[in-house]
């Protein structure tokens, strides 16, 4: 197959409500006995009949994460380039419909940012902006990290997507990894949601992610913002999504990220909310089929939440975030969030909490070729 939507689509249509259904407990039962688990394995664990088996998943998912990761923690904080957008998205608080106040930093604001994050220690940076390639081009965002990776030893982002060569430029540049969530799986229901701008075309999204394996991105994150469509399809579709990646780039870093529904600019309400059990179900049900995948929880999540789910998969954090433009240095940002965040904790609160649950918090977890040690 040459790319993941050719595959997705042997499972598109396939009838995965009545087949949850079919999934008893002593197939469940059996599934945790195994060492490798398979694609079927993991839909059945994502099943109905999973959660009576919940605890038996979260230690195994627990010990999975210590052997591959160790009590250790990479932090990272969201830095805002932009909130101008051309898209229609009806969940999104950027969405070019919604009024709100909008904008885009210069070189110059971006180097007081960076500077002003620099100072919690953290090197681990990912750079987000809206669809509007006027003001975030990729030469304006190249500019940008050239400026970043003065204070920052990783820098990521989490923007629209790229042509290859696109991604490669970045690369080039000094981008190291990318995040590309495809909102949701469900190419129907993606087309409501999206009913206006670039981003509607829902091939070129979902492509996104292996165009920027194949432009050398060191890491590469992916999931489904959880709410939009029923969960257990969403967990399928986001690890099958993963472990394709995975299997044809082995050399790319491939994380998952579990982002549930905040409240944002605008009225959409999620259809098919999620409860804090079944997001452990489908932690830990992803962590049992991809062992050594990352998992990120983000500060969507609230704090007391985040901590107990912390031993369950969890081997990133973001910390001292913020959703506006400028957050972190303009204390008076008149912009717009994109979404509201629950856990407010700054970087050495964050830090202090880590410590007291018995982990490691890591500022810094590589080192490019080439560049002086501290």
């Amino acid at each position: 197959m040459t790319d993941f939507y050719e595959y997705y689509k042997t499972w598109r249509d396939f009838p995965i409500a009545e087949h949850f259904r079919s999934v008893t407990e002593s197939m469940v039962a059996a599934i945790l006995q195994k060492q490798r688990l398979s694609v079927k394995d993991f839909f059945a664990l994502l099943s109905p009949a999973a959660e009576g088996f919940l605890e038996e998943m979260a230690q195994r998912s627990h010990d999975l994460t210590i052997r591959n990761f160790g009590r250790s923690v990479l932090l990272f904080t969201p830095m805002y380039l932009s909130n101008y957008c051309s898209n229609r998205c009806v969940y999104c608080g950027f969405n070019v419909d919604n009024t709100i106040t909008r904008h885009h930093l210069s070189f110059s604001e971006v180097e007081t940012e960076a500077q002003e994050i620099a100072k919690s220690g953290l090197k681990h940076i990912l750079l987000l902006t809206g669809e509007d390639k006027r003001r975030a081009s990729i030469e304006y965002l190249s500019q940008c990290v050239r400026i970043i990776e003065k204070y920052f030893t990783a820098v990521g982002i989490e923007i629209y997507p790229l042509e290859t060569e696109g991604y490669r430029t970045l690369v080039e540049n000094g981008v190291d990894s990318l995040t590309l969530f495809q909102e949701t799986y469900n190419e129907t229901l993606y087309e409501k949601l999206h009913p206006g701008g670039p981003k509607r075309n829902y091939r070129f999204r979902l492509a996104g992610p292996e165009r920027g394996c194949a432009a050398g991105m060191r890491a590469v994150n992916v999931g489904g913002l959880l709410g939009l469509d029923d969960w257990r399809r969403e967990a399928f579709f986001t690890g099958l999504h993963a472990d394709w990646l995975q299997s044809r780039w082995p050399e790319v870093a491939v994380g998952v990220s579990l982002p549930r529904m905040r409240p944002h600019a605008g009225k959409f309400q999620p259809d098919f909310p999620i409860s804090d059990r079944h997001l452990v179900q489908v932690m830990t049900a992803l962590r049992l089929f991809m062992p050594r995948a990352g998992v990120t929880i983000s500060t969507r999540e609230g704090a007391q939440f985040r901590d107990n789910i912390l031993p369950l998969g969890v081997t990133t954090m973001s910390a001292g975030a913020s959703t506006a433009v400028g957050g972190h240095s303009r204390q008076d940002a008149d912009s717009t969030s994109q979404f509201d965040i629950s856990d407010e904790r700054n970087v050495p609160e964050m830090v202090e909490a880590l410590k007291g649950l018995g982990y490691q918090p890591v500022y810094k977890d590589w080192q490019p070729i080439g560049a002086s040690l501290p």
